[in-house]
């Protein structure tokens, strides 16, 4: 949810001031700790030992108690590697630290777990933090797809986890799920959804699985030990997740998000807004006081720069009103929702939007796309389709 081309070049315009556009804020922390590397992930992560853990703690810390919020933090998000794999109290530790930044709690708090990491002496934890939302990496309730993906769990695991998540008290929980995976059949899929339909979440997140570089799956792919769907087959498993979950009332409202009314993902719809975010830890971005930057992908030069007090960063730019309109158009148009273009006009004046009049017309007619009254530019179902190839066309046309 951070990729958002760092390494653009963008000119020094004014940008709008914090006045006239009071965005929402949110917390991104990421916790780098995984037991292991699943074979087709690509996140940055680091296996979990004990002073590795303790030093890390120690520099979240000081790397919040570096940041004075100028206003309420809206939302947070706990992402990773897998965040639950910290003990009970290290949980404990890291939210603490964090929510003495904070001058009032947040309204929704994420956390990401992982099922063999759901324990019930860390679920009570982070209820008395105040975590909202549960986030819950199943990614397939068949065991030959999981084995396919590297996941070491079991089904027995899968199901236990989600139990011990209602009996401690959370009632706002998403399954993540994968399609398009190897051997994977439209009727495997299928049946993946209504597994997870069952267990009435009120969120659930779909990925296509794609196969990143320098990943066990991009070497398997390599070898020929894999192969990968073809777009067709890519778009037909798409458009299953859509039919299935609408039809049990989980409504699309972004294009790999599904949710019950009042369940959407605030955190993450403020992100696709372009609002503003402050990210901790180790890989984490930032959208933050005019910048857009990203925390050096190592654990310990990161550790090496907080404890300095010279963080180290990978990537930064000014952030501009041609990035941010040309960012809210194209994560804007992955929402349900949409874009209203004169809100979009109003927030960046000296943009010329006018040069998106051409392509828009040719999506309309082409039925991608269709703008509703007030001028709501939004996707159709057969737009959703081919969503990052639109965005490539905005950022050519704008």
């Amino acid at each position: 949810m951070n990729n958002f081309h760092p390494e653009r070049t963008v000119s020094t315009e004014q940008l709008p001031g914090p006045a006239l556009y009071p965005l929402p804020l949110g917390v991104y922390v990421h916790v780098p700790f995984c037991a292991h590397s699943c074979d087709f992930c690509a996140f940055y992560q680091e296996e979990p030992r004990r002073p590795d853990i303790e030093r890390y703690l120690e520099c979240m810390e000081r790397e919040f108690a570096s940041v004075t919020f100028p206003r309420a933090v809206d939302t947070v998000f706990w992402g990773g590697g897998t965040p639950g794999l910290l003990p009970a109290h290290d949980l404990e530790r890291l939210g603490r630290a964090m929510l003495a930044r904070f001058s009032s709690p947040p309204k929704e708090w994420t956390i990401e777990l992982a099922p063999p990491t759901v324990k019930s002496d860390k679920l009570a934890v982070l209820r008395d933090l105040g975590v909202t939302r549960l986030s819950l990496g199943v990614q397939s309730f068949n065991k030959e797809a999981l084995e396919s993906l590297g996941r070491k769990y079991s089904l027995t695991q899968v199901y236990a986890g989600i139990q011990q998540i209602r009996d401690a008290g959370f009632t706002n929980l998403n399954l993540d799920l994968m399609f398009a995976l190897p051997n994977q059949s439209p009727a495997d899929w299928r049946r993946d959804l209504e597994a997870a339909i069952a267990l009435n979440p009120e969120h659930i997140s779909t990925y296509c699985l794609t196969f990143e570089e320098d990943t066990a799956l991009w070497v398997r792919l390599q070898k020929g030990a894999v192969t990968r769907h073809n777009e067709d087959t890519e778009a037909a498993f798409y458009e299953t997740s859509m039919d299935v979950l609408e039809s049990a009332g989980l409504a699309q409202y972004e294009i790999s998000n599904f949710a019950k009314s009042g369940f959407a993902c605030q955190h993450n719809l403020d992100t696709w807004r372009m609002s503003e975010w402050r990210g901790f830890g180790p890989s984490a971005s930032s959208q933050y006081e005019g910048r857009r930057f990203t925390n050096i992908h190592d654990l310990s030069v990161w550790q090496d720069g907080i404890q300095a007090g010279t963080p180290v960063l990978a990537d930064e730019v000014h952030l501009t009103q041609q990035l941010l309109a040309e960012d809210s158009l194209i994560f804007g148009l992955r929402t349900a929702a949409g874009v209203d273009m004169d809100k979009l006009a109003q927030r960046f004046p000296t943009v010329d939007l006018t040069r998106l009049a051409s392509l828009i017309d040719t999506l309309c007619k082409n039925q991608f796309a269709e703008v509703a009254t007030p001028r709501i530019l939004r996707l159709t179902r057969k737009g959703r389709l081919i969503a990052d190839r639109i965005g490539i066309e905005i950022m050519e046309h704008l």
